[in-house]
Parts: structure tokens; sequence; C-alpha cells
């Protein structure tokens, strides 16, 4: 292993050595360096999780973990572990010990998280490609937020063998980079199948996603959807058949109640620092009616099964990927709150019925970037990233423009 410093100007990387290492050999992504966020194993260094306590509780890795290793293993180097909400509770990439990363793209505010150094480090030039979690949106959010590519696989479709998950049934392993021809070669060697240029037979825009989002998101994406209109097969339709918001809602019982499951013990044994935003959301010990998870729970099978059937193996859902532009980094904490709730909305959509989602850096709103979404069928994540690829190529669409 190898300990270096890298000129970190925009805090994205974990404070103390920069832990870096040489590809295994050469191949598809040689040339390229990537980061991981630390959540994930690096072989003889502490998987901190955000939290300085976590870290000080647990022993170095043994071993890196599987998405780790196959980066490496692809000819890609890696440049350090990166900055994560605290034990990846967040939305924002606000971390009360080691920092907020700066958004590259929109300095005043957060960055989107829990991935924040990892979008943060790609957006901002520090590296090619960067590898991120996503369980309710923490890929997806930054990547909309920094103005960059992210993918949220189908879950378990990328091994998450080395990684410190938090909701088992909800965690995935994403990736961002900065342009769509990296994006499919990261694609590729994640996913293990060629990423062919292609459309899908047709786009559903999802009525009521825009119709939750704030004013200037939708100004912003507005000519991106009327070109996609313009040029392929469009059905504009409303997602759900009740109330969208309800989706978020039995996602957050769900997953808080995974959280709760994974953290309670050493909680429990270590009473660790936690910023209030974190403490609070321990405060009632994660217990939860049965009744309420069973609901949820049914919740879920009957919102994955239409999912399942509308998309049918050849349709993509289209929307924005946040209802809301970034908040400021000094916002208060009520505020934070807030956006949190509302990005969720959105979120998690694919996040509660375990779909695949890539957000495009396709818009702005004045200077500051919006992404744009597309959820695919269950397994189709190379048709997903095939899609976002064929976007850039076709459409000459925000940061993609260089690959038209």
């Amino acid at each position: 292993m190898q300990e270096n410093t890298v000129q970190d100007t925009l805090g994205a990387f974990v404070p103390g050595p920069i832990i870096q290492r040489a590809p295994h050999s050469s191949g598809p992504l040689s040339g390229l360096s990537f980061a991981v966020k630390d959540l994930f194993d690096v072989a003889g260094g502490v998987t901190g999780c955000g939290n300085p306590d976590w870290a000080a509780t647990h022993e170095a890795a043994k071993a890196d973990a599987w998405a780790v290793d196959t980066l490496l293993g692809a000819g890609a180097a890696l440049t350090g572990k990166t900055i994560t909400d605290e034990i990846s509770l967040g939305l924002l990439g606000i971390n009360k010990f080691y920092g907020t990363p700066l958004n590259p793209r929109a300095p005043d505010r957060v960055p989107g998280g829990s991935s924040s150094g990892s979008a943060s480090a790609v957006a901002g030039g520090l590296v090619d490609i960067a590898l991120g979690t996503d369980s309710g949106g923490s890929v997806r959010t930054p990547a909309s937020f920094c103005g960059i590519c992210g993918l949220r696989p189908t879950h378990g479709r990328i091994s998450v063998a080395g990684l410190m998950t938090q909701a088992p049934s909800f965690d995935t392993v994403g990736y961002f980079t900065r342009d769509a021809l990296t994006f499919g070669r990261v694609g590729a060697v994640l996913l293990g199948e060629q990423i062919r240029d292609a459309l899908p037979a047709e786009i559903i825009i999802a009525a009521d996603c825009f119709a939750l989002a704030d004013e200037p998101v939708r100004r912003a994406l507005r000519p991106v959807v009327d070109r996609l209109r313009d040029a392929m097969a469009i059905t504009v339709s409303p997602l759900a058949e009740g109330e969208l918001p309800d989706w978020a809602r039995h996602q957050r019982i769900l997953q808080r109640c995974e959280f709760h499951d994974t953290f309670r013990d050493w909680i429990d044994r270590v009473n660790p620092r936690f910023s209030s935003e974190v403490a609070g959301a321990f405060a009632d010990d994660g217990r939860i009616a049965s009744s309420e998870l069973a609901s949820a729970t049914t919740f879920r099978e009957g919102a994955s099964k239409r999912l399942d059937e509308l998309l049918d193996g050849r349709r993509m859902l289209c929307l924005p990927t946040s209802p809301i532009l970034p908040i400021s980094r000094a916002a208060r904490l009520s505020d934070m709150r807030a956006a949190v709730h509302r990005i969720v909305d959105l979120t998690g959509i694919a996040g509660l019925t375990g779909l695949p989602q890539v957000s495009l850096p396709v818009a702005t709103s004045g200077s500051i970037p919006v992404g744009l979404s597309l959820i695919g069928w269950r397994g189709g994540d190379a048709a997903l990233v095939a899609a976002a690829r064929t976007l850039a190529r076709e459409f000459s669409i925000g940061q993609f423009e260089e690959l038209a």
C-alpha cells in the first residue's frame, strides 16, 4: 500500500494520509484514477464510516472490497478514500467531524450525500471515477447537485462484499464519472457486460414526479424533455396510483428499521459522538410497530410489481433526480431536514423497488446543476448505462457534448 498526499483543494478526502494503490494490471480503465467512499474496505486501512468513534472501534480491513478490487484489476489507480455523511446517514453531504466537501459547480451549496466526497472529487477533477453507495439516494443526489453522471444499480446487481452496509435490502454499489464515455467504460467493468449504444423502446415521462419538483427544476429540465419528445417514443403518465409521497414514507419506515438493526448494538456499547441530526435519528431506538412494518412491506411488494409491469423490460421512466436545487451550505437544521424529506419523495422510488437509476447532468438553473434521471427495468443496468451514453451522442446535452 502506498501513502501519499494529494492536493485536496475540495475537502473531499478523509483527513490524514491519503491511501493510494497502483492498479493490479493493465486493462480497460488503464490511465484512469478513482476514489472510494469511506464505506468500502481497502486492505490495511480502517473503514471509517464517516464517524471517528466508528473508526476507533474497528480494525483495519484484511482485503479490498469487491468493487475496489475490480477497478484495480481493470487498470485504474486508487487515489484515496472520500468523506461520507456520518455513518452514511444523510443526503446533503454534511459531516460534523470531517467537514462538508465542496460542491465545485455550486460552491456556496451542499454537494449532496451521503457519497459527498466521491461526487466532489469527480466533479472537481481530482479523480476520473469514484465509487459511492446508494440506499435512499446517496449517489443520485450528489450526482445531480454536482453536475456529474451517477448510477444506482439494480439491488444486488453489483457485489457489496467488503462494503459497510447500513440497510441491506436497500444498499447498492454505485459510481460517478464526469463524462458519458468513461461512464460506459466503468459500467462495462462493474456490470461485466458490454455497453452497446441504444435507446429504450419507449420513455415514460412521470408526470407526478415532475409535479413534485420546484419550478426552477422543472424549468431547467423542460427543454431536454422537449428534445426527447421530438426524437423518440414518449408517453406522459403518472407513476403512482395514489399519492406519490406514500412511496417515500414506506421507504423511510423500512430503511429506518434496518438502519437501527445495523447500528443499535454498536451505539449501545460505545455511546459514540454524533451530530445532533444523526443523534436525533436514533433517539427512539428504531422501534417500529409490527403492523406498520407489515404495511410498508406489503406496499413495497405492490410498488415493485407495478413498476416491473410498467417498464416490462423495454421502457424507462424519466423524472427529475431531485425535486429541489442543492440548499445552502449554511442552511438551518430545520431547512436541512425539510430538504432531505423532499429529496426522498423522488429518490425513494428506485430505492423502495430496487430498480436501477441513472442521473444525467443535462441542465442548469443559472449556474446550478440540475440532474435528469432514467429508471430502468430490473436487471437492465447495462441498457440504462447504454441509454445514457446514447443520449450523449445523439442529443449532445449538458456535459455530454464532448462526445457528440
